[in-house]
This record gives C-alpha cells, structure tokens and sequence, in this order.
C-alpha cells in the first residue's frame, strides 16, 4: 500500500517510529562498546544512573524468559505484528499526538524485534537508582513505548476523542 493511501499525519509518526528504531539501535551499539559485549558489565554514569548491560529473553521486566528458539522466535513475531497493528491504527490517527504515540509504539516494538533477531534477546541498559530503590534495567526503546501509551492515554481522556462523536467519515 502506497504512504498516500494513509491519513496525512502517518508520515508524521512513521518519521519518529524511524527515528526512535535508528536512536535506539544507535545507542545499543554504543553501549555494547562501550563494555565490551559483557553481559552484567557496570559503568557508573552519574550518582543515579548506570548503564548495565542484560540480555532480556522474556517480556517486559524479564517475565517469562524464552531460552529457546521457538521463543525468541515467538516473541519477534508478537513484536512485529504489534508493529503493523499499530501502523494501521497511524493510518487513522485523527491529532499529532496521536500520530507522535503511535510512531513512539511501532519505533520501540521494531527497536527490540531486531534485537530478538539480532542477538537472541532485547539489550537492555539504563540502570536508574536512588536512595536505594533501583528501577528494572531497559533501553530506549522500552521508553518509547512507554511515552507512547501515555501519549495515547493522555489523548483517551484528554483529546478530541472525548470532546466530539466520531463521524462518518472515520
């Protein structure tokens, strides 16, 4: 399907869905560099941040680890038609944030399936800490996604959804 068949705010979201995917495989590299590919490798940034690197083979915050193939393989496929699904919803998208959200969701869920392909498992790396309480390491991409639900659930309650009916013509 040609990008003209789309509304006219999904090139909006797909340039950050391109941007979040390119930032997030970008600072991925960098920090495997920076440790030397050492999976549980520290590096002390700041008083509350570290990056440490771990090889996430489950979900979010690690639950349900795939250790095999069919996993790993599994969770890319779950991740790409996450993907596309929220594409077809950017073809829709009727504001900018919206649009920003959703390319905020499919720039994450790609950032991480080329992980899974890539490496086996989603390279997480932020470490955030204080006063003891320490946050679950990710990445980049996690933080996109969850800006993007945010995002979308500030327009739910906030945005035009709330204020009119939907039309016909949506």
């Amino acid at each position: 399907m040609k990008l003209s068949a789309y509304g006219p705010l999904s090139r909006f979201g797909l340039v950050i869905a391109a941007a979040v995917m390119v930032a997030d495989q970008a600072t991925k590299f960098l920090v495997l560099q920076l440790v030397g590919w050492q999976t549980g490798a520290t590096v002390r940034m700041t008083p509350f941040l570290d990056i440490a690197v771990v090889l996430n083979r489950g979900v979010s915050y690690g639950l349900f680890p795939q250790d095999s193939d069919a996993g790993r393989w599994m969770l890319t496929a779950v991740k790409l038609f996450a993907a596309l699904l929220f594409i077809i919803w950017l073809a829709r998208a009727h504001s900018r944030l919206v649009a920003a959200s959703l390319g905020l969701l499919v720039g994450g869920a790609l950032g991480n399936a080329i992980d899974r392909t890539v490496y086996g498992a989603v390279v997480d790396f932020i470490s955030l800490h204080v006063a003891g309480w320490n946050w679950y390491v990710f990445n980049l991409a996690d933080t996109a996604v969850v800006a993007g639900v945010v995002g979308l659930l500030y327009d739910a309650a906030f945005g035009s959804a709330t204020k009119s009916p939907p039309s016909a013509s949506t």
